[in-house]
């Protein structure tokens, strides 16, 4: 059984008159492990798709399996409990809190789950040493460069062992070399976790190291490619 699947998932909005289609009955597997690139232009669906698979958004209809659940038409507090346990996040801003130390950002979503403290700080401290920012416990996000914000973003993903990484543009902030360092950590860390990594991206240089690509055209899948990123 795959780790994550959905079928015939579709997503449409109301606008004015008419009815904007984003997503139109798209049907996909992914296996546990797999590391997965979403392809496509602007306005092509991924990042919508992306949206719901992870339960940060509701489909007009179809249905998800998320490693077992089925979130099709849980509550908001079922699916943050759902996100919490089985996902990591890894977003384009981000996102951590200006007024935690970046053992603190990572820490968080541990916290939050009712995890052991002492357990939890050892295991934040080894991520953050991993990334390369074990000299930057009690730096805030202030005094972190881009990359070592996102860096600390890739810890606190990987903080709770979730079985699937969903990452959005996660190297479109930084400049080519902070990317490349952030993307080799991104896979490395995954690796080594054994999570399933779901990413959306339009740099097809990052997409060259996934095991499958998606492409996404008019809310649909247009290409689906197997590949050995060793070949790339």
């Amino acid at each position: 059984m795959p780790i994550l699947a959905a079928r015939n998932l579709t997503k449409s909005l109301d606008s004015g008159s008419h009815r904007v289609e984003i997503l139109r009955g798209i049907d996909l597997d992914i296996p546990s492990g797999q590391f997965v690139a979403i392809m496509g232009a602007s306005g092509s669906g991924k990042s919508t798709l992306l949206g719901l698979l992870a339960g940060l958004d509701t489909a007009t209809s179809g249905t998800i399996v998320l490693d077992g659940v089925d979130i099709t038409g849980l509550s908001e507090d079922k699916l943050a409990l759902v996100r919490g346990r089985k996902i990591g996040f890894v977003f384009q801003s981000y996102q951590l809190l200006p007024t935690l130390t970046a053992e603190e950002n990572v820490l968080l979503p541990y916290e939050l789950s009712g995890g052991d403290v002492s357990a939890g700080v050892a295991r934040a401290r080894s991520l953050l040493e991993s990334v390369g920012l074990g000299d930057r416990l009690d730096h805030y996000p202030v005094q972190l460069s881009g990359g070592e914000q996102q860096r600390v973003a890739l810890a606190r993903a990987f903080m709770v062992k979730p079985p699937i990484l969903m990452a959005d543009e996660p190297t479109g902030n930084l400049d080519s070399v902070n990317g490349a360092h952030v993307l080799d950590l991104l896979i490395t860390l995954n690796q080594r976790e054994g999570t399933t990594l779901v990413l959306v991206t339009h740099d097809t240089a990052l997409a060259s190291r996934a095991d499958r690509i998606v492409t996404m055209r008019d809310g649909q899948i247009a290409g689906d490619e197997i590949r050995d990123p060793q070949a790339a």
